[in-house]
């Protein structure tokens, strides 16, 4: 297995990272178990999940998802074996949102909880606060190093110019640095991420780690109408990609595809791999037969010629 060092930082990670946000809302514990085994037995060791994990789930408070990964690593007994990543920031209940120093002291300590483990290795500010001065944010981070109870930081949901200032700031003050990015990124998602900000990272050497790489599974082919997304669970999200430069982009993938004896979805996770400026595309998967597709995904190396016939169809409009 293929090894990147996500940014700057100490940490090596596969080129897949599995999103954990579906435990706890469309999977239970029993299947999240066997995902993560199967994912681990498969050579992959990067999870990425965040405190609000599933919060906006009917009964749910948030946490479940770190409640189960810290079972999980618990009951196999593997913690230095998994490499994993988590966010705050995102409201938890009243006052319990943002990166301010008091905050952040009191969600490390309940995702380390949640986590059962005494340490994250990459732990990610959710989205920015402005309400915040940067400063603070970066030296709370460096209490939480220096206590042993974080390894690495991450950035996600950040804009270009914060981005940047968070970074100089790093630099100026020798304070931690933020060694990833978590943009949405997608083959029907480029133009978030692609012009500043993907420019930045690359020239910074920012890792990153893009979430719904598979544009909430529109990009696997399972959603070619308006029909397929009856009783789906995130059948609503894919509805604004079911139009001509969508399915544009799915014909460009089911070529692709049938030259690699591949699946759509796993053409589209190999061209984002092949980006020089992504680390590990996010990607989740809710039973096993999925689990092995993103497996596979890993494996294919796409030639200049598919990936410009990709990149022409994905062009953003």
């Amino acid at each position: 297995m293929e090894k990147r060092r996500l940014g700057q930082s100490s940490l090596e990670v596969p080129p897949i990272t599995f999103g954990c946000n579906v435990f706890g809302w469309t999977v239970d514990e029993k299947t999240s178990f066997a995902l993560l085994d199967a994912w681990l037995d498969a050579g992959f060791n990067f999870l990425d999940t965040a405190d609000v994990y599933s919060r906006w789930h009917p009964g749910n408070s948030g946490g479940e998802s770190e409640a189960i990964i810290g079972k999980w690593m618990k009951a196999r007994g593997n913690r230095d074996k998994v490499v994993v990543a988590t966010k705050l920031g995102i409201e938890m209940g009243p006052g319990k949102m943002g990166l301010s120093r008091a905050y952040m002291q009191q969600a490390v300590e309940d995702s380390l909880r949640r986590l059962q483990t005494d340490y994250i290795d990459l732990y990610q500010s959710h989205r920015d606060d402005p309400e915040t001065p940067i400063e603070e944010t970066l030296s709370s981070y460096g209490d939480l190093i220096k206590q042993g109870k974080v390894r690495e930081i991450g950035a996600s949901n950040f804009s270009a110019a914060r981005l940047a200032e968070s970074l100089k700031i790093s630099t100026e003050k020798g304070l931690p640095r933020y060694q990833s990015l978590q943009p949405l990124y997608s083959l029907v998602e480029r133009a978030e991420f692609e012009g500043p900000l993907e420019d930045l990272c690359l020239k910074e050497k920012v890792g990153v780690i893009g979430f719904y790489s598979l544009a909430s599974g529109f990009l696997t082919g399972k959603y070619r109408s308006r029909a397929d997304m009856e009783g789906r669970t995130r059948g609503p999200r894919v509805e604004k990609y079911l139009n001509d430069y969508g399915f544009g982009v799915l014909k460009a993938l089911d070529e692709v595809a049938k030259r690699y004896e591949a699946k759509p979805g796993q053409i589209a996770l190999a061209w984002l791999i092949a980006r020089p400026s992504v680390t590990a595309p996010i990607a989740s998967a809710t039973n096993l037969e999925q689990l092995a597709e993103l497996v596979e995904a890993a494996e294919i190396e796409l030639d200049a010629e598919s990936i410009q016939k990709i990149d022409e169809a994905s062009k953003p409009r």
